[in-house]
């Protein structure tokens, strides 16, 4: 057997966890991936999965040589680019990974114009809330609202969001409106689930534990309910600016300083980056940034 194709079906299973699902993902059946699996262990001596009736998951021998394979088939793949001479020109396919918000409201037009700049580039975009692994779900960029932590990723930095607290009229008039930055705490509260913690606001320059109502990983299902009446929720002002306008939403705290949330485009760190991706983060973040000075 080949055994270069061998680590490449490992890779696709280590990333699905499912022998099922890579034979359906690459057209081939589930008895010809685990004759490949058991010949490429065979010839390691080792291991790479534990199997159950129900799940596998990998052993250790198998997590190390899996990081071991993403280096080899990265350099593989560098050396094929090179040779195409694809590093220097903005062509093939990119894998973007967005918030579902961020995606429709603030991504498509810059990602339009891009697209418009540079015809050869294909984009797959996967418009999820959840933090993704770039290495394990095959992605190029993951573009995310957090302040981030060592990861061994590398980000640029987009734009800051400025976050706005709102509720709707039903929902103030009924429990009223808070003033102070205490009486945040005798309020229910629609919080972001995916924020670390949930439950901790920052008002004023001051952290509150807030009574969470409702908590979710969907901006648009926060919004919603606040719409609906079922407490105070927090969220880019960009969201919500014409349910504001349009007094669907009452904004409160507006006198505050803003809080901000930063917004960055992370991306594996490589030697061999290729330049449809560094192309496509140096044109939001100079979309971004241009933005920025016209709103100002």
């Amino acid at each position: 057997m080949d055994k270069l194709n061998c680590i490449k079906l490992f890779t696709c299973i280590a990333r699905l966890g499912s022998f099922t699902r890579t034979a359906d993902d690459l057209n081939m059946t589930q008895g010809a991936v685990s004759k490949r699996i058991a010949w490429l262990e065979n010839e390691l001596g080792f291991k790479l999965f534990h199997r159950t009736s129900r799940k596998i998951s990998l052993t250790s021998a198998g997590e190390e040589y899996l990081s071991y394979c993403h280096v080899l088939i990265e350099q593989m793949t560098h050396t094929e680019q090179r040779l195409k001479n694809e590093l220097s020109k903005v062509v093939g396919n990119l894998k973007i990974s967005v918030p579902t918000a961020f995606a429709t409201q603030k991504l498509a037009a810059p990602l339009g114009k891009f697209l418009s700049l540079y015809p050869d580039v294909t984009v797959n975009i996967s418009v999820n809330d959840k933090l993704v692994d770039l290495y394990r779900d095959d992605i190029d960029i993951a573009i995310r609202a957090s302040h981030l932590k060592d990861s061994g990723l590398k980000a640029k930095k987009l734009l800051e969001h400025e976050l706005c607290y709102f509720a709707s009229p039903g929902y103030l008039k009924q429990y009223g409106t808070p003033i102070n930055v205490r009486d945040i705490k005798e309020h229910s509260c629609i919080t972001y689930s995916l924020s670390n913690p949930s439950n901790i606001w920052l008002l004023n320059n001051e952290k509150f534990v807030v009574r969470e109502a409702i908590s979710s990983d969907s901006p648009e299902m926060i919004v919603s309910m606040a719409l609906l009446g079922h407490g105070i929720a927090a969220m880019p002002k960009w969201m919500v600016q014409g349910n504001i306008e349009n007094n669907e939403l009452i904004e409160i705290y507006s006198d505050l300083p803003k809080s901000s949330l930063p917004m960055y485009a992370v991306y594996k760190s490589s030697e061999h980056l290729p330049f449809r991706i560094r192309a496509f983060i140096d044109f939001l973040t100079d979309y971004f940034q241009r933005s920025t000075l016209v709103s100002d």
